[in-house]
């Protein structure tokens, strides 16, 4: 049987916050203080055990820099920021889905006009990403901004190599709602695993792998700003993306294609791939 102080502890601790001016502050708390409370009893947490979580966390923290969010990560890979876009997106039918930001997303890429590539120079298959960008109803919306980003051939985002940049920027929609870009056709690769995060995957026995993904953020003036991505089709990892991210009406068709006419009028005389999508956006207020 245990102590009584192990049956009066959470209420002597919530008793602290009663006086808390913010209520949506003294709500998260007591909510946080029960949930936690209850699972160290439930676990019957050994002291060795909770001085090791401390030490996780301490050391996820000290993996994040301005490059690196590993908190961010760990939020993904336990389902959690799906969770919480889930439910601040409640979006109506028609509308984009959202999904996670991720970790490796830099603000400030650069302006670019339609159908600049992005991946210029890197290896790996050309790429012709292009569509519209329209409200729920169907109404192209001119002035639209996708900001956009992903990896190389090899899985890397460029801040995951010193001093690289590449594989980002920043388009706008024509008067038809139109953009286009050109990049690489991404590739699957996994989350690092040389951190703390890292680590517990493979302690769990989950693989890191997140499905081949191209990274969007879709903004308009009076519209509801959405962060997304547009995933390949076909890839192994759609069923088992590492952070559950992966939603039906994301994944896309990247069609593989012979040299010869790019959907931005030139031609290639390599074989590159193509993929269509509309961006759906809710006007502010309407969700």
């Amino acid at each position: 049987m245990g102590s009584s102080l192990e049956q009066t502890l959470t209420d002597a601790v919530l008793a602290r916050i009663e006086g808390q001016a913010d209520e949506r502050f003294r709500q998260i708390m007591t909510s946080l203080i029960r949930h936690l409370h209850a699972f160290v009893r439930e676990t019957e947490l050994t002291e060795a055990e909770w001085f090791a979580g401390i030490q996780f966390l301490t050391a996820t923290g000290q993996k994040c820099d301005d490059k690196r969010q590993e908190y961010i990560l760990l939020s993904d890979t336990l389902g959690v920021s799906m969770l919480v876009d889930a439910i601040n997106h409640r979006k109506p039918g028609g509308a984009t889905e959202t999904t996670v930001l991720g970790p490796f997303y830099v603000a400030g890429s650069k302006q670019l006009p339609m159908w600049a590539d992005i991946a210029e120079g890197l290896p790996g298959m050309p790429a012709y990403v292009h569509g519209r960008v329209l409200d729920v109803d169907g109404k192209p919306i001119e002035g639209a901004e996708l900001d956009v980003w992903q990896n190389d051939s090899e899985g890397f985002y460029d801040v995951q190599r010193p001093g690289a940049s590449y594989a980002r920027g920043k388009f706008t929609t024509d008067a038809q709602g139109r953009f286009g870009f050109r990049t690489t056709k991404p590739v699957s690769y996994p989350i690092p695993t040389d951190g703390p995060v890292g680590k517990m995957l493979l302690g769990m026995g989950r693989h890191p792998y997140r499905p081949a993904h191209v990274h969007t953020k879709v903004s308009a003036p009076g519209y509801e700003p959405i962060i997304t991505h547009l995933f390949v089709k076909g890839d192994k990892y759609l069923e088992s993306d590492a952070v559950f991210g992966v939603k039906d009406s994301l994944v896309v068709e990247f069609r593989d294609l012979p040299a010869g006419r790019t959907p931005d009028g030139q031609s290639s005389e390599r074989p590159f791939s193509e993929a269509v999508y509309d961006f759906r956006l809710v006007r502010e207020g309407r969700g």
